[in-house]
């Protein structure tokens, strides 16, 4: 049974008289438990098609089937509670709460879902032991501003994790990194799938991160082929 479906993406931007077709008619078909690539030059629509995929951007035409609903004809709330409770993000760029310190960031995806005044020492434990995992044990007090641009990765990625997704999107999650960084992160991600078997799609330019998993896809004038 497949998690994630697309059928028939088009995505156009309008500006004036004049349009860009970013996406032309993409299908794409996930199953539960695969970790997929899709790789492209920069600017081939490769994020565009991600946030397409994850509900955090609407196409111009087709749709995009979750678990059996389509996202394209949810209400605003239904569709934020798949996002929070059954998909989680990876950014290039982080997307930390600068005011928050890393225990915060990391546990704010699950007030969300279980109420912002939760108390549940589950919870507490259950944030410590996923910042253990990511190796940021002794960074939970830290702000962002404090952190390496690993350790801001490290902290986005258990973040993600938070609420047990079925699914996680990457976008370039080694792209603002050095080659060193990049790989442990790699690693990582790669550790978290195996114990998980959670579905991972990755959006990269880099063809030898690509080499990493199960199945790789090009993204190229708009059409996706294997």
């Amino acid at each position: 049974m497949n998690l994630l479906e697309a059928k028939n993406i088009h995505k156009v931007y309008t500006n004036g008289k004049r349009t860009l077709e970013v996406l032309k008619g993409v299908d794409l078909n996930i199953v539960k438990g695969d970790f997929i690539a899709i790789v492209g030059p920069s600017g081939a629509g490769k994020s565009t098609l991600l946030h397409i995929l994850g509900g955090l951007d609407e196409p111009s035409e087709g749709k995009v089937i979750f678990e059996g609903q389509d996202l394209c004809k949810l209400d605003d709330f239904a569709l934020c509670k798949i996002r929070n409770q059954k998909i989680g993000f990876v950014f290039q760029f982080y997307h930390l709460l600068s005011e928050f310190n890393v225990w915060e960031n990391v546990l704010m995806p699950a007030l969300i879902s279980r109420g912002l005044f939760t108390t549940d020492h589950y919870l507490k434990v259950e944030v410590g032991e996923l910042l253990g995992r990511v190796g940021l044990s002794q960074r939970l007090e830290h702000f962002p501003n404090q952190l390496s641009g690993g350790e801001k990765q490290r902290v986005a990625i258990a973040r993600a994790l938070i609420n047990k997704p079925d699914l996680l999107l990457c976008d370039e999650p080694t792209g603002n990194l050095d080659s060193k960084t990049g790989e442990e992160i790699i690693s990582l991600i790669r550790k978290i799938k195996s114990e998980t078997n959670m579905t991972v799609i990755m959006v990269t330019h880099n063809l030898e991160l690509a080499k990493i998993v199960a199945k790789v896809y090009h993204l190229k004038d708009g059409i996706l082929v294997s």
